[in-house]
């Protein structure tokens, strides 16, 4: 079982005069990347009773992730406005105060351990609105020793009210991390002007065994004790980026738990590369696509995946 937790939210994308709402929040995506890679996963994160938590709800259970950890809450459903830009990339504002993202009690967070995952996910505004941050801080720290957990921070400034609380907390989840996911702009935020590989390098002294650096459709960088390697991205058309590096990390972890690889697996390229080249044919795909909008496994079984 893989446990994804965080934050929900819809997305309004705004591309020249058109604006849409689609289901979005990082560990929601990377939930729907990893059930439909057909991996067993768990979503913990509250969801809004409204319309908009309703369509959240059903887009989980849509895709086969198991929502029981999933609690209700009358607070309306946390919102991005994504701008997309002439070359797909997409920035972000957020809507966020007394909205649902936030809404998760340490008790909800914990007991999603009945299932016994293998793999615990956490991220992005899950590690910035209270108390959600303090629930998956606690659960990370109350995972037994052999799980792996995945970190990807996904840093949105623009959301960050208490920049010293943030970074403090995120040292002490990456303190228990495994492996870590960020994009350069990630890196540029907790590190600015350091190299962005030499910056990962720094991450990994930090706790993690293994550090994954994306850089848009520039090369994928993997940092880990004693190594540094590289991996190409696909080129392909871009629609769009939403949800790309979501769908980046679900899929490096359908193919850790499919492979049954544990956390020593981290340190060795001949494990990681083959993960990682999955990965970015994953998220190559979502590209693609308008909105965060993950292929099945299907899909890449069509593409010769």
């Amino acid at each position: 079982m893989i446990v994804v937790a965080g934050e929900s939210l819809v997305d309004l994308i705004a591309t020249g005069d058109d604006l849409r709402a689609v289901p979005g929040g990082g560990p929601y995506n990377v939930a729907r990347t990893v059930a439909r890679l057909e991996r067993p996963c768990a979503y913990l994160g509250p969801l809004s009773t409204d319309r908009f938590g309703v369509r959240l709800r059903e887009g989980l259970r849509t895709d086969g992730v198991d929502d029981r950890w999933a609690p209700s809450t009358e607070d309306p459903t946390t919102l991005a406005v994504a701008q997309i830009g002439d070359d797909g990339a997409a920035t972000y504002g957020f809507y966020v105060d007394r909205t649902s993202a936030a809404a998760l009690a340490e008790e909800e967070a914990l007991a999603v351990l009945a299932t016994a995952p293998d793999i615990v996910y956490v991220g992005t505004l899950g590690l910035v609105l209270e108390p959600v941050a303090a629930s998956l801080e606690a659960l990370v720290h109350a995972v037994d020793p052999h799980v792996l957990v995945a970190l990807d921070p996904n840093c949105r400034p623009g959301a960050i009210r208490d920049e010293a609380g943030y970074r403090a907390r995120l040292a002490r989840v990456l303190a228990r991390a495994d492996v870590v996911k960020v994009s350069t702009e990630d890196l540029d935020y907790l590190s600015p002007g350091v190299d962005p590989v030499d910056a990962a390098a720094g991450l990994v002294g930090a706790g993690p065994r293994l550090v994954l650096v994306t850089d848009g459709g520039d090369d994928v960088h993997a940092v880990a004790v004693g190594w540094r390697r590289s991996v190409p991205v696909p080129r392909v058309t871009v629609v769009d980026t939403v949800g790309a590096g979501d769908s980046f990390c679900g899929a490096f972890l359908s193919y850790w738990d499919r492979a049954s690889l544990g956390r020593d697996g981290l340190g060795d390229w001949d494990t990681v590369g083959p993960a990682l080249a999955f990965a970015t044919q994953v998220a190559a795909i979502t590209c693609q696509r308008r909105g965060a909008d993950p292929p099945r496994a299907a899909e890449l079984r069509e593409y010769g995946g």
